[in-house]
């Protein structure tokens, strides 16, 4: 079964799942959702902190990322928790050739906590599936406000 939440997800890797294999699920399961309300569920909960700080930050980057990439209009408060940066740079490659590239085109949610990836991470099967629905839901006039106590404006 998919983790629904990146808190899930933490708790997963914790026990010794792992990580990219859950992270990935995640995302298709993010994906797969339906209405700006359930995104927002899966990024809400702070994921656990754990050993390993380059995942900390991953987690924290993706859930700005996402919320800022399909809208949501809320980014959850733990995503600017100190422990949720990484001092030393993180490169999605080890290729020396392409670090000053993703240096420059990392998006800035990742870029700020020094991880350097391509210009559109996080990339899945179902990405585009979820792009189509932002565009929908950009399309019909909001009734009513999306709200979270878990999300700071």
């Amino acid at each position: 079964m998919r983790p629904f939440t990146l808190l899930e997800v933490s708790e997963r890797v914790r026990n010794g799942a792992n990580s990219v294999k859950e992270f990935s699920e995640f995302l298709d399961y993010f994906y797969d959702r339906t209405t700006q309300a359930q995104m927002i569920a899966c990024l809400a909960d702070e994921p656990l902190i754990l050993d390993d700080q380059r995942l900390n930050a991953l987690y924290a980057a993706s859930a700005d990322y996402l919320s800022k990439r399909y809208r949501l209009s809320f980014t959850p408060k733990w995503v600017y928790d100190p422990k949720r940066f990484l001092d030393e740079p993180w490169f999605s490659t080890t290729e020396e050739d392409l670090r000053e590239y993703l240096t420059f085109t990392s998006p800035s949610e990742f870029r700020s906590r020094n991880i350097f990836t391509e210009a559109v991470p996080l990339r899945r099967a179902r990405t585009w599936q979820a792009e189509q629905r932002v565009e929908q839901w950009l399309s019909e006039p909001l009734d009513h406000p999306v709200h979270s106590p878990a999300f700071s404006r």
